[in-house]
């Protein structure tokens, strides 16, 4: 049976995934993989190759490949005579973080280099995305300062740095500048200002935790307010921070405090690439 290939051409990777069309007409997922490229033609015929090889695919068994992300605009011809189809990124963000989900309604955020949020609606079989904005703030962001302010730009060995943190050293609390009393209801343990009281005495691994918790509580704040001005609870995160420890634990010390759900599905860092891939089937709005 015939594969629609998709592939995300983001800032820092490049992800490929597959659907392949039963006889009985279901799409049946290929396990997505991923390559790290800094050019991303180099990046986009190596995931390619590597994809189809791992997987026992000829050019035959492809019927198309629906390419997006910020660098899919460098093809502008067939890879290997296969027809490319670009598709709308965040229509793929949508897409993608409804089917990981399996909801029918969510804001979904897409978590990179940047930060993107789409209000994704199954409408009675027909998909709606609508961009809500987004931020810098991201990934890059969190690379980009631990790189400066501790020497290191590797995402791993940020994630291993935040142990043994102490974010008492780094951020500002509620409960630092006043009592419970003043903000009744409210969570004297959230974070007033980050990095608004930094010790001298702050090591790497306190500086390391204070990076990623205020790339974290930037965009939950940010994914919180999209929900609920739109009567949602869900939130869908993807994207390759949904993998960081770290990360997952900020997001997770939020949900009760704002009434919210955040879901990190599987396969959540290829949720854009699954969405391309879908846009074939699936009708849109």
């Amino acid at each position: 049976m015939k594969t629609v290939i998709g592939i995300d051409v983001g800032g820092s990777t490049t992800k490929i995934v597959g659907f392949r069309k039963e006889a009985d007409g279901k799409n049946i997922l290929v396990e997505p993989q991923f390559v790290r490229a800094t050019d991303p033609v180099t990046s986009i015929y190596g995931a390619f190759g590597k994809f189809t090889m791992q997987n026992g695919l000829e050019l035959s068994d492809i019927s198309r490949i629906m390419m997006t992300g910020a660098g899919s605009s460098v093809v502008t011809k067939p890879i290997y005579n296969l027809n490319c189809v670009p598709v709308p990124e965040f229509t793929s963000v949508g897409l993608g973080g409804l089917y990981l989900s399996g909801l029918g309604e969510a804001i979904v955020v897409s978590m990179g280099t940047g930060t993107a949020l789409i209000h994704a609606k199954n409408c009675g079989g027909k998909y709606k995305t609508d961009y809500l904005g987004g931020t810098g703030v991201g990934g890059g962001t969190m690379v980009g300062l631990a790189k400066k302010m501790l020497g290191v730009d590797q995402v791993d060995h940020i994630e291993q740095l935040c142990e043994g943190g102490d974010l008492g050293k780094v951020d500002l609390c509620i409960r630092d500048i006043s009592t419970a009393q003043m903000y009744s209801g409210v969570d004297v343990n959230l974070t007033a200002s980050n990095f608004g009281k930094l010790s001298d005495l702050a090591n790497k691994h306190d500086i390391a935790l204070g990076i990623v918790n205020m790339v974290a509580e930037t965009i939950a704040m940010m994914a919180i307010f999209s929900a609920r001005a739109h009567g949602l609870r869900d939130i869908v995160l993807t994207g390759n921070l949904t993998s960081l420890a770290p990360i997952r634990e900020v997001f997770g010390g939020l949900e009760k405090n704002f009434g919210v759900r955040f879901i990190i599905p599987e396969l959540s860092q290829f949720g854009t690439v699954i969405g391309a891939a879908l846009c074939e089937e699936e009708a849109l709005l």
